[in-house]
């Protein structure tokens, strides 16, 4: 058991909630919960030892609620766990906490006639536009906060990014945002277990650099014809951690489980967004893990072993 989580672990027989992954300038996480919502941060470190099984309730609920998001008067966000840690009704959250949650409507803000007070204040600070690429050449447009410049494409597991235009908020950035996607054809989103995915044939690094340099030129050309105000083009690229390449440069599989349900034991090598490049008991092969997959899971750690399907284990 890692010493992080160790004292809390001993208090409820070792039982958390997690939030998922994140990362800090110190490296990646994984963020657990105890039932009375204290958070505990396990460091994900090469070497640690993830070994757990995943719980659902009485009634069978599978997935529950992470809690709410206020913004505080200096415009940074807080956190206020789920009193009881419901089932999750409305992606990780139950309807109370959706309702109590005042960051949930910024995707959308730049699209309503009145922003809320408090969501105003997260937007009212400068925000950057990136284009991302990930392991298999998908590439994307996607938006940060200044304070999480860096982070944000950090736990958004990109191999090259460069940012294209800084906006003086929030609001601006978004509609930067929708107007590279109706003109440059860019998505705003790509699914984690892609991600993961593409990490077991990653295409070649100079491919990558290159797709992601031709998609923001694309964006940066098109950006003057935007109609609005309050933004400066940009030509900056993103340098990942050094840890993202041991992932991209070492051989590796697919998980052969899914992390969110059954019983898994797996030894941390290195970690790119949210993906963790394991060890398993008995297994040669390394493997891609979607720790994504954790977010809103019930874990019980303990002395657990991930089995490998026979079909799969016969491939190595």
């Amino acid at each position: 058991m890692p010493a992080a989580v160790g004292s809390a672990a001993s208090a409820d027989a070792g039982r958390f909630l997690c939030s998922g992954t994140s990362w800090s300038t110190a490296g990646p996480n994984l963020t657990l919960h105890l039932p009375s919502g204290q958070a505990e941060k396990q460091p994900l470190t090469p070497g640690t030892e993830l070994r757990f099984r995943v719980l659902a309730d009485t009634k069978g609920n599978e997935k529950f609620c992470l809690g709410s998001w206020q913004v505080n008067d200096d415009g940074v966000q807080s956190h206020t766990p789920c009193p009881g840690q419901a089932p999750a009704e409305r992606g990780y959250q139950c309807s109370s906490c959706f309702i109590r949650d005042e960051v949930r409507g910024i995707h959308n803000s730049h699209r309503v006639d009145s922003i809320p007070t408090a969501l105003r204040r997260y937007l009212d600070q400068p925000h950057w536009l990136y284009v991302a690429t990930f392991a298999d050449g998908s590439t994307k447009v996607g938006t940060a906060a200044d304070g999480r410049k860096q982070l944000r494409l950090i736990e958004q597991g990109a191999v090259r990014a460069r940012y294209v235009a800084r906006a003086g908020d929030g609001l601006v950035v978004r509609v930067l945002e929708d107007a590279v996607t109706a003109v440059v054809g860019l998505q705003q989103a790509v699914r984690a277990g892609t991600k993961t995915a593409a990490l077991a044939r990653p295409l070649a690094a100079a491919e990558l650099d290159a797709r992601n340099a031709e998609a923001a030129e694309s964006v940066r050309s098109m950006l003057p014809d935007v109609a609005i105000t309050g933004f400066r083009t940009a030509d900056e690229v993103w340098e990942p951690p050094a840890q993202f390449r041991t992932v991209l440069e070492t051989p590796c599989e697919l998980y052969p489980c899914d992390p969110a349900s059954g019983e898994h034991g797996m030894v941390i090598q290195a970690v790119l967004g949210a993906t963790a490049l394991v060890r398993v008991d008995g297994e040669e092969t390394l493997f891609a893990a979607d720790l994504s997959r954790l977010k809103g899971r019930r874990l019980q750690y303990g002395p657990f072993r991930t089995s490998v399907p026979a079909l799969q284990a016969a491939l190595f």
